[in-house]
């Protein structure tokens, strides 16, 4: 692992959801805590409701987990611009959230039902 990521196995059921509608429900998720950021709850992606996300142009590039691909999701009201990433090919070192999904904007609910 990465000196200051760890990556485990979240307990329960998690659901996401964003303008009114549930994008994605699981029990399957992982939480990555990283040092000096919040924890974050990554989604595996076929428990996602993906035509509710369009691939965006935008990336980012993080040190300890590779290149990030961004999402923008699609409300009954609004576009939520790269409001969802993945690491498509993340470092091996945390090769366990490859083929999930996480969100992190103000106006999508992560939570554990």
């Amino acid at each position: 692992m990465s000196g200051n990521i760890i990556i485990e196995a979240a307990t329960g059921t998690w659901v996401v959801r964003a303008g009114g509608a549930v994008l994605g429900e699981t029990q399957n998720a992982l939480i990555l805590h990283e040092d000096g950021y919040e924890d974050v709850v990554y989604f595996p992606r076929d428990d996602i409701a993906m035509a509710f996300l369009d691939p965006s142009d935008t990336t980012t590039t993080c040190p300890h987990k590779g290149e990030a691909s961004y999402f923008s999701i699609q409300t009954k009201s609004m576009t939520l611009a790269d409001a969802a990433w993945s690491y498509e090919t993340p470092r091996d070192d945390v090769a366990r959230i490859a083929e999930h999904i996480a969100f992190g904007d103000e106006k999508v609910t992560v939570e554990h039902v």
